[in-house]
């Protein structure tokens, strides 16, 4: 399971020129699922995810949490993030999960996220064109893995 986390002012989710979900202060999570990852890695990188220390303190140090914070979580599932780019110049996804996978996978990931914040999470729809705004915020982006617990 691959996220790439984006800390935001504001973000926001539209498909067919209409909002799905937007979010104020919190994190944006581009959330990528293989066919190899389970409940272990969603609780893993749940848990990282909630306590990531990524919103400043009083001192301006990044150094609070979005639970921390009470702020917002974005989930948008994006198949993209396990494209293989070795040979020539097609990516290729055969590493992602299909639909039968994946949706119970994203399903559970967002559940999970909503446990560690305490609040109801904004996603978009699983598989859709969607049109992402983000405000993003220093900026700040991390990429986790959680086949490559650094």
């Amino acid at each position: 399971m691959r996220v790439v986390i984006q800390r935001v002012n504001q973000a926001s989710v539209a498909i067919d020129n209409k909002i799905r979900s937007k979010i104020g202060k919190g994190l944006l999570v581009f959330l990528g699922i293989e066919s190899a990852d389970s409940d272990e890695d969603i609780e893993w990188l749940c848990g990282k995810i909630a306590r990531l220390r990524l919103f400043d303190d009083e001192g301006g140090v990044m150094n609070l949490s979005v639970q921390e914070i009470q702020g917002d979580v974005l989930v948008v599932s994006q198949f993209t993030l396990h494209a293989k780019t070795k040979k020539g110049n097609r990516p290729s996804y055969i590493q992602a999960a299909p639909p039968d996978i994946a949706i119970p996978l994203y399903k559970s990931f967002i559940q999970c996220i909503e446990k560690g914040i305490g609040k109801t999470v904004a996603t978009g729809e699983f598989g859709a064109m969607m049109k992402v705004s983000i405000v993003n915020d220093g900026p700040v982006t991390i990429i986790i893995d959680s086949k490559n617990r650094e």
